[in-house]
């Protein structure tokens, strides 16, 4: 037989009874309401879920047969914002940047096969910096407080709002290629964070061929090609898609554009502004974000000859000396896609002013159906434009560039607009300053004065201390 218990045993056993209870209890609660947070947030995850990312194919354009001859668009040594006006300090102080065949890349990289561009030579399909893309990794939601509005005060966000992030002309030839071979080519990208993955759209000006091939430019100042590794590290960066109407992108001929083409395609990075032929250079590139279809078209009214002009079934750049086809071009887009964006090569080389050129087309733009006009070729900031409820920037400046000894050409910035799908954008600046090869981000004094002289630089706008633009 087992002794008698005490009364001190009795109490201590009933004690830890009570204590188990309780320990039970709380856990049953805790449970209990983790479980309901989970439920709640993923109700709340499928109500704001984001419609995945695709890129869609383009849509052929119809060939403009109704449209006259061009009378103004022949191209002399006369134009004003011709190539012809290079000066010998415009784009670099060192005298090898007149960039040779050679400087495109190593002789052990390998040359794409031409057959392998698409149909048209035009449209990339991709997806944005989705997880599954190795190219481009990371989220694609909209960053903090910038959100469409009408422009006249600091917009609210919407996270349905596409947040699209414009830089300007980019290269990565001579001193940039020798610095790209030393310290790898994601080199340009290696101070901009994740600024590009987390946004919706990333966009810049290509200004250069792409290939291993080709025959450089004759009579030209400076002839560019870059390697197709900088593609690929743009692609990683998180760039989705660039202009190509400029007068550096058949630098390296026909064989120079059809390589760019294929590399573009290849690394997932689709292209307006040029092709294989007039249609598919005037053709938009269509992408979709958020349920918004958006349709990216590019034009340049700085073409360094005539045959650089895509006509009928030659191959170039969609041009805008006469602005009809641009127009035209604009005005079938914005019967097909939500958001139509313009990127324009234009102006003057060095001048912080718009001319009266750039001005006109911009309108002009926005009349037949743009709703964002970003500008590039002057290698300076110009200021922006708010043009009935559209946002105008007429010159993004360099970006990943040869560094000048004018340096005006040193200052440069992330244009960021955030649209709703009913078009009504947000503008915010971020900036930067473009090193040899390399963006890197303005801070404290350099970023305030940048902020103030956009201010100077866009009459009836202002830029506040986080670089939002609102209308006075």
């Amino acid at each position: 037989m087992y002794p008698p218990r005490s009364k001190r045993s009795v109490q201590k056993k009933k004690v830890k009874r009570a204590r188990k209870r309780r320990i039970w209890i709380i856990n049953l609660v805790l449970i209990a309401a983790i479980g309901l947070v989970g439920i709640y947030y993923a109700v709340g995850m499928q109500e704001q879920q984001i419609d995945p990312v695709v890129t869609e194919t383009a849509v052929k354009q119809e060939p403009a047969n109704e449209e006259g001859p061009q009378g103004g668009d022949q191209v002399s040594s006369t134009e004003p914002d011709s190539e012809k006006g290079h000066t010998p300090d415009e784009e670099s102080e060192d005298s090898d940047e007149q960039v040779t065949e050679n400087s495109g890349g190593k002789s052990g990289e390998s040359k794409p096969d031409a057959t392998d561009s698409k149909a048209n030579g035009k449209i990339d399909t991709g997806t944005k910096k989705s997880t599954d893309t190795p190219a481009s990794s990371g989220s694609s939601g909209s960053k903090g407080s910038e959100g469409a509005g009408t422009g006249t005060t600091q917009p609210s966000h919407s996270a349905k709002d596409v947040t699209i992030n414009f830089v300007g002309d980019i290269q990565f030839s001579g001193k940039v290629a020798e610095l790209l071979e030393k310290n790898g080519y994601d080199y340009p990208f290696a101070k901009l964070g994740n600024l590009f993955k987390e946004d919706d759209l990333t966009i810049g000006n290509l200004e250069t061929p792409v290939t291993l091939g080709g025959t450089g430019a004759a009579d030209k100042t400076y002839v560019y090609k870059s390697s197709p590794k900088a593609i690929e590290a743009m692609a990683s960066a998180g760039f989705d898609a660039v202009n190509l109407a400029n007068n550096h992108i058949l630098d390296q001929g026909i064989e120079g554009l059809v390589d760019t083409l294929t590399y573009l395609e290849q690394y997932g990075i689709a292209h307006t502004g040029a092709g294989m032929n007039r249609d598919e250079a005037y053709a938009p590139a269509y992408l979709e974000r958020k349920g918004m279809k958006i349709a990216l078209l590019g034009f340049s009214r700085v073409v360094p000859e005539t045959s650089w002009k895509a006509e009928g079934n030659r191959a170039g750049v969609a041009e805008t000396y006469d602005s009809t086809g641009a127009v035209k071009a604009i005005q079938e887009a914005r019967q097909k896609a939500d958001l139509v964006i313009v990127v324009a090569h234009w102006g003057e080389e060095r001048v912080s002013t718009p001319n009266n050129d750039q001005t006109r087309l911009a309108h002009e733009f926005v009349d037949a159906g743009a709703d964002l006009v970003i500008g590039g070729h002057p290698h300076v900031l110009q200021g922006v434009e708010y043009y009935k409820g559209k946002w105008i920037a007429y010159s993004t400046g360099n970006f990943i560039f040869s560094k000048s000894t004018t340096e005006e050409t040193w200052k440069t910035a992330v244009f960021q607009a955030s649209c709703s799908k009913d078009a009504k954008c947000s503008m915010k600046v971020i900036p930067y300053e473009a090193g040899l090869g390399q963006a890197i981000p303005m801070v404290d004094q350099a970023n305030k004065l940048l902020l103030e002289q956009m201010t100077q630089l866009s009459p009836g706008v202002r830029f506040d201390a986080n670089g939002f633009a609102s209308v006075n």
